[in-house]
């Protein structure tokens, strides 16, 4: 008997567990209706910031494949159809047409659940005003560039300094605008400690980035025509002509909430290994709306990267489709770039280390991209936790210059590997002047990490 999928979302964990059960069932044996409340599908949403700076021509470049593409494949994408409600005991979804209101409800055999997350938007003054602006889908990047355009004055302001803040911040001094960063944190990216965080910092600072510690927004002022004209903290005000919001995101999980399924305490959704939802034999849940085991802390988190979801919905699609897939868990890695600037992390930082309770040393060496007589060749700071007695790796951060932050890879295969310090030493790393010195800046570190492993049993 032909089955049905249905598909809630149709970015990358959705459409990728749609395209591989399609994959592995063809139309007689599997119908996949999916549905989409935005205009573009399968699409990467961490390309925004290089539309926005000019990198990337226009958002048709960052859509991976079509509603056409998808359709020509035997997959039904239903695009501006919002979800509104889930039936588990009915096994039915509730849809809205968004264009005239239309509602339908849609049988299903088979369950994804793929809906993404929202962006934080504090309920401030003025925080919805024209002029203030989120990036997290094309639609928010076509409406800011629209602004940009339209708008006179030359003063934008970023609120947050994580990944999108600093992102942002970039884009828009590539469009010669005034940029103030407001940041609540001492240092920007969290996602660093704030020793390497101050890296960053001198690094925004010297591009003319206006940034600003420790700054707790309260209101966005805005002017007689209600658009957005000054973002205020509660120690100053400062002017905008545009204002883009950077806080970070939450998971999308209001419908699964509503419907009674299972949600971790960051609010996403809990699966198995499978990417099954918890007590659901038919549904499946993959993406920025779920929580995923961080297999160095050993909890379930929130991470909400694009490369996870595509994963994830691979996974789904195989176990839809009748094969056997699982996603294990996440070792916590990414990577950015402000400028020439590269940052990257994976594994825990040492309040999250101290938080599950590890013990550990930290290590931080100074080294270059390349052998240190081969013309450029760059500064990179590298920063290693390890574990006490057992010296087992926990967490690696690195800033720099070109070079620096893929070799976060090496770090996030030996945490995933369970390795210790002292056996990354030997670890058989390519080596070529033009590429590295002699001894790899990862490697390095390792080496010091070995030591302060040492130094801390013997005393």
């Amino acid at each position: 008997m032909r089955e049905r999928l249905v598909v809630i979302g149709g970015d990358a964990a959705g459409m990728s567990a749609a395209s591989q059960a399609r994959r592995l069932k063809d139309p007689d044996a599997l119908e996949i209706v999916a549905f989409e409340r935005g205009h573009h599908a399968s699409y990467s949403a961490c390309g925004i910031p290089y539309w926005v700076g000019g990198d990337v021509d226009g958002p048709d470049q960052l859509v991976a494949r079509t509603p056409e593409e998808h359709r020509a494949r035997q997959i039904d994408l239903r695009m501006r159809t919002e979800v509104t409600e889930i039936d588990v005991a009915g096994g039915r979804v509730r849809s809205r047409r968004l264009p005239d209101g239309q509602e339908v409800w849609t049988g299903y055999d088979k369950l994804v659940i793929a809906t993404g997350a929202r962006p934080v938007r504090p309920p401030l003054p003025g925080i919805d005003a024209p002029g203030v602006h989120g990036v997290q889908t094309l639609d928010d990047g076509q409406a800011l560039l629209d602004t940009l355009r339209q708008t006179g004055g030359r003063r934008a302001v970023v609120v947050g300094a994580g990944y999108i803040g600093v992102e942002m911040a970039e884009a828009l001094l590539r469009r010669d605008y005034q940029v103030t960063l407001l940041n609540r944190a001492p240092e920007p990216m969290t996602t660093l400690d704030p020793d390497m965080g101050e890296l960053v910092h001198e690094a925004v600072t010297g591009l003319g980035v206006q940034l600003v510690d420790e700054a707790e927004v309260t209101e966005i002022r805005t002017d007689e025509q209600g658009r957005a004209r000054a973002v205020v903290t509660s120690d100053a005000e400062y002017p905008a002509d545009v204002v883009v919001l950077g806080i970070g995101v939450r998971p999308e999980t209001a419908l699964a909430e509503a419907a009674g399924l299972p949600l971790g305490d960051s609010g996403g959704l809990l699966t198995d290994q499978a990417m099954r939802v918890r007590g659901h034999s038919d549904i499946w849940a993959g993406g920025d709306c779920v929580e995923v085991l961080d297999l160095v802390a050993g909890r379930q988190r929130h991470v909400p990267l694009g490369t996870h979801a595509n994963k994830q919905g691979q996974v789904i699609g195989t176990n839809v489709g009748g094969g056997y897939a699982t996603f294990p868990g996440v070792v916590g890695t990414a990577v950015s770039k402000v400028c020439d600037l590269e940052i990257a992390r994976t594994g825990l930082l040492e309040a999250q280390a101290r938080e599950v309770g590890f013990q550990f040393v930290t290590v931080r060496v100074e080294s270059t991209s390349r052998a240190g007589y081969f013309p450029g060749a760059a500064s990179m700071t590298v920063k290693m936790l390890a574990e006490r007695r057992t010296g087992r790796l926990l967490g690696t951060q690195i800033v720099g210059r070109e070079g620096a932050g893929k070799r976060v890879d090496v770090a996030a295969v030996a945490l995933t590997a369970g390795m210790t310090v002292e056996q990354m030493t030997a670890l058989d790393l390519g080596y070529a002047p033009p590429f590295s010195p002699v001894w790899d800046p990862v490697l390095v570190a390792a080496r010091k990490a070995t030591r302060a492993v040492r130094a801390d049993a013997a005393g």
